[in-house]
């Protein structure tokens, strides 16, 4: 008589519930957390370098908190999530301390909250795009944020250079002020994908080797590893197509139609 075993490693509590998310959600959700990011970088931040209305920074707060729960459930490591609060709690830091007026401590505070949540959220993503698994739409899509990502993280890099060296960019000053995100981001983009207006350009030989690291990376991304995810996806499509054609097929040979008897 055979002896029923139980599963004492299976996990239990919060854990088995963020496994049972992370299975079923982890490939929507690079769709969503894309979106999410898209609106962060390309709604939020410019409103509010337009208008400097606290809504706008409340609404950047709960898109980052929702980026943050996306990447708990992708990650299923409750250690994902402690390192995004941390960044999460540095920026609530920051702009409590602009209350009191504006300085290049608020602004240290905001890059560094900005260079953890996107290099912890890019690792996540990263793992999951390239990781083991059929690549999907939503893994094509996950590697789309991962490239606004990679702008994100040089963001934060280029505040740091322009803290650190006042006269780094030519037409653009970081300072503490509404705008300077938004600034930020758009050097960045600009950067990554060689767009070049001319507007602001890079002085100093640290930043302008910085500027050509994103511009490489910016160039050899979408051509090598977005391409070959594109590709594979592609190929996955056509694989199921013509599974589904030779099944309707071994179907129709195995049963064929009734033909009416012939006395």
């Amino acid at each position: 008589m055979g002896i029923e075993r139980t599963r004492t490693d299976a996990p239990t509590g919060l854990g088995a519930r963020l496994l049972h998310l992370q299975e079923r959600w982890s490939d929507p959700l690079l769709t969503v957390l894309t979106v999410l990011q898209l609106m962060l970088l390309f709604v939020s931040a410019p409103l509010l370098a337009a208008t400097g209305g606290v809504a706008f920074q409340v609404l950047s707060g709960l898109i980052l908190l929702c980026i943050m729960a996306g990447g708990l459930v992708i990650s299923g490591s409750l250690w994902v999530f402690v390192l995004m609060s941390i960044g999460f709690g540095t920026n609530l830091l920051a702009i409590a301390l602009r209350l009191h007026g504006p300085s290049t401590t608020d602004i240290a505070l905001t890059a560094s909250a900005w260079l953890v949540i996107a290099s912890v959220l890019g690792y996540v993503v990263a793992r999951l795009v390239f990781g083991p698994g059929r690549v999907n739409y939503h893994r094509v899509i996950g590697a789309v944020l991962l490239y606004l990502l990679i702008a994100s993280v040089f963001v934060s890099i280029y505040a740091f250079a322009g803290m650190l060296e006042p006269n780094a960019f030519a037409g653009m000053v970081v300072e503490d002020r509404p705008d300077i995100a938004a600034t930020l981001i758009y050097f960045s983009f600009v950067t990554l994908t060689s767009t070049g207006y001319g507007d602001i350009a890079p002085v100093h030989p640290i930043v302008r080797s910085l500027c050509n690291v994103e511009t490489i990376m910016g160039q050899l991304y979408p051509a090598t590893l977005l391409a070959r995810l594109v590709t594979l996806e592609l190929k996955h499509r056509h694989e199921l197509r013509n599974e589904r054609i030779a099944g309707k097929e071994a179907s129709r040979t195995a049963h064929p139609g009734h033909r009416p008897r012939q006395d």
